[in-house]
């Protein structure tokens, strides 16, 4: 990602209400794998640290990160983060992991086929592989650009990655559901006026933020209960089999 981006990432990450809804989303769906007492859990593709709070509240967590200042900044809190790129240069570790996460990472890989096996290769028999990744291609704009990503996924396209590496495809879901007709029609107006400024993750009002937060959030209820058949992003969640 462009250097501006990571600086805001870390400006920005404990409040936006993007970033707040998806850990609310993404901790709600940890605690539905019941994960054993002192899980180890690592997190690939940290950026500043803004989920690994949360990711301690489930047990003994590690990350990755290659941006530098980013993996200064998210080892603040005392987490153990090194340096490492998917998929083939990963650190090494002594042990297996009951859960490993990449948010919002696969999408910025070349290899993403090797690299969903990179990581299905550090779990343990019976572990688990969360991951998402931004869905529909049509939605290409310039966040994706700034962001240097490499693809947007649709759902059978993404699953097939889990299923070829091996791994049993527990949940494959889009979210960010009841929020897409607003952020399509922006993007889709953007794209017709061809008037790529203003940042995506730019902190909004913050009455308008709260709002986008609850709203956003609301979808964990959802999710516990149903696969959402559209979204602006994708949310899936693979095991290893014993």
């Amino acid at each position: 990602m462009d250097r501006v981006i990571y600086d805001r990432m870390r400006e920005v990450q404990r409040d936006h209400w993007w970033f707040a809804a998806r850990r609310e989303i993404l901790a709600d769906q940890i605690t539905r794998l019941a994960l054993p007492a002192g899980a180890e859990i690592l997190e690939a593709g940290c950026g500043a640290g803004g989920n690994l709070e949360m990711l301690a509240k489930f047990g003994k967590v590690r990350a990755i990160e290659p941006d530098e200042a980013s993996r200064a900044y998210a080892a603040r809190g005392g987490i153990e983060v090194r340096g490492g790129l998917l998929p083939g240069a990963l650190p090494a570790y002594e042990h297996p992991f009951d859960l490993v996460v990449a948010f919002d990472v696969i999408e910025h890989v070349d290899e993403d086929a090797a690299s969903v096996a990179a990581l299905a290769a550090l779990l343990a028999p019976g572990g688990r592989l969360m991951a998402t990744v931004p869905a529909n291609a049509w939605m290409w704009s310039q966040h994706d650009v700034l962001h240097h990503h490499k693809r947007r996924y649709d759902l059978a396209g993404f699953r097939r990655l889990f299923d070829d590496a091996g791994l049993i495809v527990e949940k494959a879901s889009y979210f960010n559901m009841l929020l897409f007709p607003a952020i399509s029609a922006v993007r889709l107006l953007k794209y017709l006026t061809r008037n790529q400024k203003g940042d995506d993750d730019a902190m909004p009002p913050a009455a308008a933020n709260a709002a986008l937060r609850k709203l956003f959030a609301s979808e964990k209820a959802l999710l516990s209960r149903f696969d959402l058949p559209f979204g602006v992003s994708i949310l899936l969640t693979a095991r290893r089999p014993t």
